[in-house]
């Protein structure tokens, strides 16, 4: 199952044998809901090691290895991570995410992947656990490691887990992307799905057609990065076609952007007709815009980039329906909508206007809504909902995940810490993340399960130039390692 590494990338990388694994994932293509050639890889893997390997109803690949000499009665522990990782690349890339391997660079003791996702997110997770299978050297109790499928476009493998899968006690996710810190809990979250069946109209005689585009912008994770307060080339596109609109009275052919729900966009473009000698005016107008929109996103996304190419494009919305359009996504909310006051400094309700996707003759969009508490994920949702409502334009409610309720009293923390204390010879951290982790799922259907998430440092997650830390990496191993052989 290993890739070939004496001449790789990872052939120096310690530890070698997470960094082997890593490098089989960036060689198996595993977008969500493909996951099905890695999925069957490792299950080989594992069977061919006398492990056991099943494949559950839903997808996700469960392999068990026995207890260490002499610790069979010790406490069941389960590891978990997700096989998916978030498929983005740059324009200017013609990387084909369901046949190209993923090719990372080494840069200052980081490894990226400069013009695509490089699926650190959850891929180092995977090749941990990996790594604890393989290990025959390694001390622990019953181990099992869960392998789901489907996290990154709806969390579809936790979903569909059954309740009676999973055997242990404990539970190591190995999915959080900040070394030094342990996590007790995650936001949850639902989606709204908007679309609307428009009517179109022949182009209007005389007027040329341009093609806007907006880009150069970082993205990222719609959960972990949403308080930074990046640009989102969506909301800031329509914002540059109101502001158009005054001017010019351009009609619209289409508006596309951003590519995944859980991604902030970093891209987005919509074609225009406009009026005779509109078009000659058009690049300085859009170079004062984008000067000024560079000036509000200073030190987080200054390299917006807004230009305007010819184009061609019959029909156009019906004018009525562009109103709608326009107005309403104009209107829609995005970025961070209440902090927490229960867990000081983190984003308790947060949404992402993460896709749209305009035509002539109607489109949808989507929303990803995030919340620590239930209740104010949902009446976030019910706003979305009820701005859509106004011009009758469908807008559901779905996907509704729960978030994972801290529990400061667990004793897997207390272990978690304390190995890390003794190890490290420094005090960890505890935190909840704005992301969503399976963590809150399994733990619903597993009631007085004890679970703690920690992982290596990743930056960039979900965009373009993502990003681990090889040392890091290192020290989770080492982490991972203590933590099994103290569980007693």
């Amino acid at each position: 199952m290993s890739v070939t590494l004496e001449h790789s990338i990872f052939a120096h990388l310690e530890p070698a044998n997470v960094w082997a694994h890593f490098a089989t994932l960036c060689a198996i293509p595993r977008a969500s809901k493909n996951e099905g050639r890695l999925r069957d890889t490792l299950k080989a893997w594992a069977e061919g090691r006398g492990l056991l390997a099943t494949v559950d109803a839903a997808g996700n690949l469960i392999i068990r290895k026995p207890a260490s000499p002499g610790r069979e009665s010790f406490p069941g522990m389960i590891l978990q991570s997700h096989l998916d990782m978030v498929c983005q690349k740059n324009a200017d890339s013609d990387h084909d995410f369901a046949r190209d391997p993923i090719k990372p660079a080494l840069r200052d003791g980081w490894l990226i992947a400069e013009k695509t996702t490089l699926g650190a997110d959850n891929g180092i997770g995977v090749a941990l656990m990996l790594a604890a299978l393989e290990d025959t050297h390694l001390l622990h109790g019953p181990l099992e490691a869960l392998f789901t499928v489907d996290e990154e476009a709806g969390m579809g493998g936790t979903r569909g887990l059954a309740a009676g899968a999973l055997q242990g006690q404990l539970m190591l996710n190995l999915d959080t992307e900040e070394w030094g810190e342990f996590y007790l809990g995650c936001a949850g979250g639902l989606d709204v799905n908007v679309e609307r069946v428009g009517e179109s109209e022949p182009m209007p005689a005389d007027y040329c057609v341009a093609r806007l585009s907006l880009r150069g912008l970082r993205g990222g994770h719609s959960g972990v990065d949403i308080h930074e307060e990046r640009g989102n080339a969506i909301k800031l596109l329509v914002r540059v076609l109101h502001e158009l609109a005054a001017k010019f009275p351009f009609r619209l052919a289409g508006l596309q952007g951003g590519s995944a729900r859980n991604a902030l966009p970093r891209e987005a473009s919509a074609t225009i007709a406009l009026p005779p000698g509109a078009l000659a005016e058009l690049p300085a107008w859009l170079g004062q815009m984008q000067a000024g929109l560079r000036l509000e996103l200073s030190g987080v996304d200054e390299g917006l980039l807004l230009e305007a190419l010819p184009d061609q494009a019959t029909p156009v919305m019906a004018l009525a329906e562009q109103e709608v359009w326009l107005a309403s996504l104009h209107a829609a909310p995005h970025g961070v909508r209440r902090l927490s006051r229960q867990v000081p400094g983190v984003v308790e309700t947060s949404n992402n206007l993460g896709m749209v996707d305009l035509q002539a003759d109607g489109g949808s969009c989507n929303f990803m809504v995030r919340s620590l508490l239930a209740e104010g994920g949902v009446a976030l949702a019910d706003e979305i909902v009820s701005l859509f409502a106004l011009s009758r334009t469908r807008a559901e409610k779905s996907g509704y995940y729960p978030g994972w309720a801290p529990n400061p009293a667990s004793p897997l923390l207390a272990l978690c810490q304390a190995v890390y204390r003794r190890d490290f010879a420094a005090e960890s951290k505890v935190q909840v993340i704005h992301a969503g982790l399976e963590c809150g799922i399994i733990g619903a259907k597993y009631p007085g399960l004890d679970i703690v998430s920690f992982g290596p440092t990743i930056r960039g997650a979900h965009a373009p130039g993502e990003s681990v830390d090889v040392l890091s990496v290192d020290r989770s191993w080492r982490l991972l390692k203590a933590i099994l052989a103290a569980v007693g």
